[in-house]
């Protein structure tokens, strides 16, 4: 089958963007929503351009198209609930209040880096902020997730667990364990699909028997189907913001699919030439930080004051960069620590004779 006869056969229809009047924000709230999915964005042309110059060791999994969701949860978050991301987890660190030479400073293995350069793009984990561990391991993170939101069931803290996670571990048989532990136990947690339409190189439909991989087999677990448009950000946070107040107030877990696409290929070393370029175009046509552009003038915003935002973060993210770069290397020794629950080495002294 050609690509342009596949694109004709699976490409579902695009989500509207068209806003939805019983979504009322106040336009200084939508503009902090807006500045943060630049951050997000400038933040990936930031890793590409480290990438490209050797800084960034092994790969990179950018979500440059998908900053909406990370963007939409994050807003609606608090500050001491859990979150738990994929190897694509940069914008939901940066959702997390991670600042941005800190993350930076750990891509490229420098002393400065939330995990002190070790943790590297695939790994990034700020546990006092509630990020509980960008996973490299596809599903892994899923079950683990179960268990931050079942700790504070036990704590009676009525913190919530969000945890984010592709279409393509939808697959995997850690989906199907944490969603039935979570139902039967009530759990304070919401699980949402990231539906960028591919797992890693091959398109998500042609291996699921179901239209929509995360929605569609919720029935099976007791839990409501839903379907939202992962690129709007105003739709994200309405939906994350409900959902959150349900889950915290014991209505049990929550599971989304939210629609998005990824711009480029599934890493720093693909360049997605498999995708038909009439489906790339459509989605490029709905970009979230070009929905929201165009939204915030409809609703009186002036053009100049979009641009200084957008300047000022350029400037930030740019200003982050430069402190990363020239940030310290880690010590060796370092090496050899946090590597056993207790911090240190220690556990070599029982294993290694």
């Amino acid at each position: 089958m050609s690509k342009e006869n596949r694109y004709a056969a699976r490409t579902p229809r695009l989500p509207s963007g068209v806003l939805d009047p019983q979504i009322q924000l106040e336009i200084e709230f939508r503009l902090r929503m807006y500045e943060r999915l630049h951050e997000m964005r400038q933040f990936s042309v930031a890793v590409n351009k480290l990438f490209l110059a050797g800084l960034i060791r092994g790969s990179s999994h950018l979500s440059t198209g998908m900053e909406a969701i990370a963007t939409g949860f994050g807003s609606a978050m608090r500050n001491d609930d859990y979150a738990l991301a994929t190897y694509r987890g940069h914008a939901h660190t940066i959702a997390k209040g991670v600042p941005l030479d800190e993350i930076l400073a750990e891509l490229i293995g420098r002393k400065s880096g939330i995990l002190d350069g070790k943790g590297g793009s695939m790994h990034l984990t700020s546990v006092d902020r509630g990020l509980l561990g960008s996973f490299a391991i596809v599903g892994a993170h899923l079950t683990i997730a179960c268990g931050s939101a079942w700790s504070a069931q036990m704590r009676g803290s009525d913190q919530v667990t969000v945890c984010f996670f592709g279409d393509g571990a939808t697959n995997i048989g850690a989906f199907h364990e944490a969603l039935n532990l979570a139902a039967v136990w009530k759990l304070p947690i919401i699980f949402v699909c990231e539906n960028n339409l591919y797992m890693e190189y091959s398109p998500i439909d042609m291996f699921t028997a179901v239209k929509h991989p995360a929605a569609d087999r919720a029935a099976a677990y007791g839990l409501e189907r839903n379907v939202i448009d992962g690129n709007d950000v105003d739709v994200v946070f309405d939906f994350a913001e409900k959902a959150i107040a349900r889950v915290r107030n014991g209505g049990g877990p929550v599971m989304v699919e939210a629609l998005t696409y990824r711009h480029g290929g599934h890493s720093r070393a693909d360049p997605g030439d498999y995708r038909p370029a009439e489906e790339i175009s459509a989605w490029m046509l709905h970009d979230p930080i070009a929905i929201y552009h165009q939204r915030l003038l409809a609703l009186g915003t002036n053009e100049r004051d979009l641009v200084e935002i957008e300047q000022a973060v350029v400037e930030r993210v740019l200003a982050a960069s430069e402190i990363a770069i020239n940030a310290e290397f880690p010590d060796s020794e370092t090496a050899f620590t946090d590597l056993w629950s207790d911090g240190t080495s220690d556990w070599k002294k029982a294993t290694i004779k």
